[in-house]
């Protein structure tokens, strides 16, 4: 579904340049619920931006679902705005207008779809039930908890049919039990819908509900965790709010394509290596890297 090759993003300003994505690589299929992961200023945004065609990167290339995105006018990114991609965003301003209750609102990205021609009420009546507000349709933003809020942004997203789903920080304003009922929702919609659901977080207990992690670190993906099918199993089966797993997911260091690999802090620290020098041999057919 996404492809991003060797993507690159500078801002400048009249005193500094910052490299948000220093050669990003990255692909994502079709159908996968994954978060991407990443301290402040790492670039994790930056990248849902670039996916959900509202930047253009400095250098490199992302393909979603087989177009060239960065190949596309103007014109045609508004169109894939409209039909691809749903927004979930952190700030419930950016999701609701305040003046307009939960069906008025999920109905609004229908109107800027000529070729809509379904029922936008009936519709938006049946996304608003899928999200568990079936008792809300007709309250107001202000009438609603912050988790109910988020919960008529996911509706609002999911209004034109895209086939991406992309939040960012989506728990980030709401309580931890709240957080758990939203992750679950995600979960749930990808299961049923087949959606593509990326999540961008700084929230690490996102990493047990998801298939995949992705971590960001200095603009590259540094490491992966895929969730072991075990857990997968027994994580369907059983009430997650209340299931705290642990050993969930196996963790994967990311070679570029220049053969590199970035190592924490952590790691270097527990192999009392301090220098920028390092040796590194073969032995028993692992790659061994010790201090110099």
């Amino acid at each position: 579904m996404i492809d991003c090759d060797s993507l690159v993003k500078i801002y400048k300003t009249d005193e500094v340049e910052v490299m948000a994505l220093q050669g990003l690589e990255l692909t994502i299929k079709k159908g996968e619920l994954m978060a991407v992961i990443g301290k402040s200023g790492s670039g994790k945004s930056t990248l849902l931006n670039m996916i959900g065609g509202l930047e253009r990167p400095t250098a490199g290339k992302l393909y979603v679902d087989g177009k060239d995105l960065f190949a596309m006018t103007d014109k045609e990114l508004v169109e894939y705005r409209k039909h691809t991609v749903g927004f979930v965003w952190q700030k419930n301003s950016r999701n609701l207008l305040p003046y307009m209750t939960a069906l008025e609102n999920v109905q609004v990205p229908m109107y800027f779809d000529k070729d809509n021609k379904e029922d936008r009420e009936a519709r938006a009546y049946d996304l608003l039930c899928k999200v568990g507000l079936k008792e809300k349709v007709n309250s107001y933003p202000a009438q609603m908890s912050g988790g109910e809020q988020q919960r008529v942004a996911i509706a609002i997203a999911l209004a034109n049919n895209p086939k991406i789903l992309l939040a960012d920080e989506p728990t980030g304003a709401v309580d931890s039990k709240t957080s758990d009922m939203i992750q679950d929702l995600f979960r749930k919609l990808n299961e049923e819908m087949g959606i593509t659901v990326i999540i961008v977080t700084h929230d690490i207990s996102l990493a047990n509900k998801v298939g995949r992690v992705v971590m960001i670190a200095d603009g590259k993906i540094s490491t992966e965790k895929i969730m072991k099918e075990d857990y997968r199993k027994r994580i369907n089966d059983m009430e997650s709010e209340s299931f705290n797993g642990t050993d969930s997911h196996e963790e994967y260091s990311i070679m570029d394509k220049a053969h590199r690999v970035q190592i924490s802090d952590d790691i270097l620290e527990a192999a009392g290596i301090d220098t920028n020098k390092v040796k590194i041999q073969v032995v028993d057919g692992k790659v061994v890297i010790s201090k110099e």
